[in-house]
């Protein structure tokens, strides 16, 4: 077996190895969401096939960069993809091109520290250790005699009273004198997810954006 070949069965287990650990134990535990688990693992393989063929054959590097943009603003036209999963899909598009040139340059080492720093960091924010995350929601509210300043206590009590949240603070943006009703932005520190044991869904704890 040619020293070539085994750079590049190495270096393919190493990337894929990684990119499984991070979609199925930084990801996916706090999402059991499986709608980008294949879209994740299917993106960062083949882009590592492709990476190690830009460099292993004498190929533009306009060309290189061509192909690499096609892959970074591909976006699927069913559904818009969250900040969240596109940050999880930039990172697993940019994990195999920084593993194949590494691989590529015999960095090993470079490479193992470059995986885990990724995967510690990731581990870390996802798990909110030091940072408290603050979550938005948008609501229609009918009670605008509450929104002014002098009634800001109150408003915040009835929304935590009516969401079950704990509201920080809210934002008030148009108000409807027709109907008698404002859209309020509010604020409150993010909750851990609920895991249905049985069926293995989700269960937000946050409510759905609904007309108060």
């Amino acid at each position: 077996m040619s020293s070539e070949l085994l750079a590049f069965i190495v270096g393919a287990g190493l990337n894929f190895a990684v990119a499984f650990l991070i979609v199925r134990f930084v990801y996916y535990p706090l999402t059991q969401d499986k709608t980008y688990v294949f879209t994740f693992l299917t993106f960062n393989t083949i882009i590592y096939f492709v990476m190690s063929l830009l460099t292993s054959v004498e190929i533009g590097v306009g060309v290189g960069f061509g192909l690499f943009a096609i892959f970074s603003v591909l976006r699927y036209r069913t559904d818009e993809i969250p900040i969240r999963e596109m940050t999880y899909l930039f990172v697993i598009i940019a994990l195999p091109v920084v593993n194949a040139m590494l691989i590529a340059g015999q960095d090993v080492a470079q490479l193992l520290l470059a995986d885990l720093m990724v995967l510690a960091v990731l581990y870390v924010l996802e798990r909110e250790w030091g940072f408290q995350f603050a979550t938005s929601q948008r609501v229609i509210y009918e009670q605008i005699e509450l929104i002014t300043p002098a009634n800001r206590q109150i408003l915040l009590a009835d929304l935590r009273e009516r969401t079950g949240l704990p509201v920080k603070r809210v934002e008030i943006g148009r108000i409807d004198f027709l109907r008698d009703t404002a859209e309020l932005t509010i604020f409150y520190d993010s909750i851990p997810a609920r895991y249905d044991m049985g069926g293995g869904r989700r269960q937000e704890q946050t409510a759905v954006d609904r007309e108060m």
